[in-house]
């Protein structure tokens, strides 16, 4: 790999947005910042940006190719390069609570300087039809190493960790996340995704979150809610409010048979 001639990338770009006093009075906060003796906080936001900006799989991934771009990095408010060592280490002792409100904090301040931020009058997409505020909840798998992680043990001889992202369909991003590991059902979670939406918005999620004490706790929030029934549901039919039409199969107020709160 030759080592870039420009100055201007595109890590360059997307961390400026990132205020340059945040990192340090972050740091400082949350402890990091006494534990840092040559790898400084701003660095190591940098290169961990990097690994997402690369898709890179390793430590080594990281490491050498920010090596060999010393000399732009530099550029990057004089961030530097980390050892496998020192990234590894920053990485397993450095407080993760300082990255969580680090993303927050630079959201609030794009979303006070571009007020209308994925919601611009060229939008013409789906959500634009809606003007309540939608969420989407899912979740997905992270397959990890069982040897050297016993709090993600899945199963016998596997590790995993499962991401519970809630996403604002307008933006296109995230409202809450929850990182834990794989060993409870998704139903067990859907409380804590969906404690702080607000009365109106609306809700979508797979079947996979479906608990009827909780859906019904959404009704009486005043919560709109959408997902898929399990096949084995068992329910009557209670009213039938309209004719069928277009992809609509039906459209009835349903009670499920044998459930008491």
């Amino acid at each position: 790999m030759k080592p870039t001639r420009s100055k201007i990338t595109i890590l360059k770009q997307v961390v400026s947005h990132i205020p340059g006093y945040v990192v340090n009075k972050l740091a400082r906060k949350h402890g990091v910042m006494e534990k840092s003796r040559t790898f400084l906080p701003w660095s190591h936001v940098v290169s961990m940006v990097y690994a997402q900006l690369a898709h890179a799989l390793s430590l080594n991934d990281v490491c050498d190719s920010l090596r060999n771009h010393e000399r732009a990095l530099a550029t990057v408010r004089g961030a530097t390069a980390p050892s496998r060592n020192g990234l590894s280490h920053a990485n397993r002792v450095r407080n993760a609570d300082m990255a969580e409100e680090l993303f927050w904090t630079v959201l609030g301040d794009f979303r006070r300087q571009h007020p209308e931020f994925g919601m611009g009058r060229n939008y013409v997409g789906f959500p634009r039809r809606f003007k309540r505020i939608i969420n989407v909840v899912d979740s997905t798998t992270i397959k990890l190493v069982a040897n050297c992680l016993d709090w993600a043990k899945h199963r016998r001889r596997k590790a995993a960790a499962k991401c519970h992202m809630r996403l604002d369909l307008q933006t296109f991003l995230p409202r809450f996340a929850l990182v834990k590991s794989a060993g409870t059902h998704d139903s067990k979670e859907a409380r804590r995704l969906c404690r702080d939406i607000l009365e109106g918005e609306v809700v979508v999620f797979d079947k996979a979150y479906v608990d009827f004490k909780h859906l019904f706790e959404l009704h009486e929030r005043l919560v709109f809610w959408v997902t898929r029934a399990k096949d084995n549901m068992a329910y009557r039919v209670v009213k039938r409010l309209s004719k069928p039409k277009g992809n609509t199969l039906q459209d009835v107020v349903e009670s499920r048979a044998n459930f008491s709160l």
